[in-house]
């Protein structure tokens, strides 16, 4: 397939392939599925093997061709060009990508995980080093966690009772393995978040039309207290809780409505167009961030009104944005905002075929 450089549009049904499309560029940019739990589950039925394959070029060179092989029962391979990656993570922001999609709910309705992901997905894209440290510090903490629970499965007499020495020595010597890499997400978290909150409001002041206000806090742990210190003092109580409870892993972001200078969860009080909204802000503000990222639009028009639905589309086809790909089952929310020209072509998916 070729593609405009700016603006594309895929219509078609449920059911079509029109986010299998989406995912397969996906995957080019982050080596895997936004969707599947595990490679193989990007396999056609029936079929024992998968290849996705681009062909990426920023318009001053030659196309540099990006390739992965998923074969059921081996190791994926991804290439780019004719040299197959030794780790997939030097991959990670060759090609910022920036995919919004229904799925994007959970930033609301799930755990602060899913809140701290949003974060590490847009960081790690701009930052190896954050990466790297991102990736050290959840293995340690895996490990630390592993060995409280063992330690509080084991038998102990009252709750008083304290791991032994060389179970304490093996402790402090994950805190250290913690701490630098710890410091190092905290000051960059709290960097992105404090360069990214007014861009964030300024585009959900355009979608929504300027009649509400938002605000996203960035909490942690470490805005209170040194965490070599907090390790140490809670030390007894992870051994009897089984886990950390220390550190950058228990970060959060709030994510709030505004209303008479006070504040107020959005999932409680947003209604579906306002979370909508605020979602959809907050993932084009995460492109505007990388700068010109591909971008990937999946069923994002659903609860909102025709209105915002135009702010959107004229807003992403401005010159801030740079190649978009937008999926909708509803040919008029796009035919009729968006007209094909030099700059954009719509597609029409119908069973896995697009023309």
């Amino acid at each position: 397939m070729a593609f405009s450089d700016k603006l594309n549009c895929f219509i078609g049904l449920n059911g079509q392939g029109k986010t299998n499309l989406l995912d397969a560029i996906y995957l080019l940019s982050f080596t895997k599925s936004a969707f599947a739990a595990t490679d193989s589950q990007n396999i056609t039925h029936g079929e024992e093997m998968a290849m996705v394959q681009g062909a990426y070029s920023n318009g001053d060179s030659d196309p540099t061709i990006i390739s992965c092989g998923i074969k059921r029962g081996t190791k994926k391979t991804f290439r780019r060009g004719k040299k197959d990656y030794k780790r997939l993570i030097d991959h990670i922001g060759l090609i910022p990508l920036v995919l919004v999609c229904p799925q994007d709910n959970q930033l609301i309705e799930e755990g602060s995980d899913e809140r701290r992901r949003f974060m590490d997905v847009v960081i790690s894209q701009q930052d190896k080093r954050y990466l790297e440290y991102l990736t050290h510090y959840n293995a340690v903490l895996k490990q630390r966690n592993a060995l409280l629970k063992q330690l509080s499965d084991s038998p102990k007499d009252g709750l008083t009772a304290q791991p032994l020495d060389s179970d304490s020595d093996l402790l402090e010597v994950f805190d250290m393995q913690m701490i630098e890499p710890a410091q190092y997400i905290y000051n960059a978290r709290a960097q992105f978040i404090e360069a990214f909150v007014p861009v964030f409001r300024e585009l959900y002041a355009t979608i929504s039309g300027g009649g509400e206000a938002v605000e996203l806090r960035y909490i942690s742990q470490l805005q209170t207290r040194d965490l070599a210190e907090a390790l140490h003092n809670t030390r007894q109580r992870d051994y009897i809780l089984g886990w950390t409870s220390q550190g950058i892993h228990k970060d959060e972001l709030e994510m709030l409505l505004s209303d008479g200078g006070e504040s107020y969860p959005l999932k409680r009080v947003g209604s579906q167009g306002q979370q909508k909204t605020y979602l959809l802000a907050m993932k084009l503000a995460q492109a505007l961030y990388l700068g010109k990222p591909i971008l990937l639009l999946d069923d994002i028009f659903d609860k909102l009104d025709s209105e915002r639905v135009e702010r959107i589309v004229r807003l992403v086809q401005s010159d801030r944005f740079g190649q978009i790909f937008i999926t909708d089952t509803d040919r008029q929310h796009l035919t009729q905002i968006v007209r094909p020209d030099d700059s954009a072509k719509i597609f029409y998916v119908n069973n896995g075929q697009i023309s």
